[in-house]
C-alpha cells in the first residue's frame, strides 16, 4: 500500500521536471493524477505513460485554471491534493528588466500559484479533513540571487501565501511549500549542458552534487502524505545545504580549520 493512497491530485507543471516527478511519485504512491501544463503534449506524454489525464492550460490565465481546476475534480471523483509547480524565470540584472518581463514572472510564479489555491481550496475543503496543498518556491526566495529579483519576490510571496493560507484553512487543508536549491530540470540547462558553470556549483553545495527533481518529489510525496499530518504553513528547503554557511566569513574560517 502507497503513502498516498486514495489521494486526487491536481499537479501544475507537470510536463517536466520537478512536476513530472511528482507526477510519477504520487501514481507510484497509489494516488490519481490530472497533469496539467501550458505545453499541452508535453502534459499528455506523462500523463499517458502513467495511466492519467492531461488537461492544457497556462495558469496566468484566473479563468482557465478556475476551469481546468474543476474539470480535474470532476475527472478524479473529488480532489484531496493540489501542488502548485507551474514556474519560469529568467536572469538579468535588476534595473534591465522590461515591466513586460516582470508581469510574465509574476503572473506565472506567483499569480499562477494564487489562482491555483482559489480554484481548489473549496473543493480541498469538502475532502474531509484530508485536503492538502504543496506549493513550489525556491530558496531565491529565502535569500536573494544576483539577476532573479522579480522570481526571487515572486517566490518570497509564495511563500508568505502558504503561510496565509495554511491559517486560513485550517484544520480542514494543511497548505505547506518547498523550497528547492539548484536542481536539475529543463528550467536548469543552461547551466547542466556545460561543466564549466555545472561543476561550481555542485563544488559549492555541502551536499558535494546537484539534486534531482525526483528528491524534490520525494518531499512533496512526505508532505501530502499521512506521515505530515501535522505538519502545515512550512518551507521545507530541499537545496543539498546550498543556503547553509555565511560566505563573508566562510574563507576567513575556513583557513582556520583542519
Amino acid at each position: 500500500m502507497g503513502l498516498l493512497e486514495g489521494c486526487r491530485a491536481i499537479v501544475t507543471g507537470g510536463a517536466s521536471g520537478i512536476g513530472a516527478a511528482t507526477c510519477r511519485r504520487f501514481v507510484e504512491e497509489g494516488a490519481a493524477v490530472v497533469v496539467l501544463d501550458v505545453n499541452g503534449d508535453g502534459a499528455r506524454a506523462v500523463a499517458d505513460a502513467l495511466g492519467a489525464t492531461a488537461l492544457e492550460v497556462d495558469v496566468a490565465d484566473p479563468l482557465a485554471v478556475a476551469t481546468a481546476v474543476a474539470a480535474g475534480a470532476d475527472l478524479l471523483g473529488g480532489l484531496t491534493c493540489l501542488v502548485n509547480n507551474a514556474g519560469t524565470g529568467n536572469v538579468l540584472p535588476l534595473a534591465d528588466y522590461s515591466d513586460t518581463e516582470w508581469d510574465r514572472l509574476l503572473d506565472v510564479n506567483l499569480r499562477g500559484t494564487f489562482h491555483g489555491l482559489r480554484s481548489a481550496l473549496p473543493l480541498l475543503q469538502a475532502a474531509g479533513g484530508s485536503g492538502c496543498v504543496v506549493n513550489v518556491a525556491s530558496v531565491s526566495g529565502l535569500r536573494p540571487t544576483r539577476g532573479e529579483a522579480p522570481y526571487s519576490a515572486a517566490k518570497a510571496a509564495v511563500v508568505s501565501l502558504t503561510r496565509s493560507a495554511a491559517l486560513e484553512y485550517a484544520p480542514e487543508v494543511r497548505v505547506n511549500a518547498v523550497a528547492p536549491g539548484f536542481i536539475d530540470t529543463p528550467l536548469t540547462a543552461f547551466a547542466m549542458d556545460e561543466p564549466a558553470s555545472a561543476d561550481p556549483i555542485a563544488a559549492g553545495t555541502p551536499l558535494g552534487r546537484i539534486g534531482t527533481a525526483d528528491e524534490v518529489a520525494d518531499v512533496i510525496v512526505f508532505l501530502c502524505s499521512p506521515l505530515a499530518r501535522y505538519v502545515t504553513g512550512e518551507t521545507v528547503v530541499v537545496d543539498g545545504g546550498s543556503v547553509l554557511g555565511n560566505p563573508q566569513v566562510d574563507v576567513f574560517l575556513g583557513g582556520l580549520l583542519p
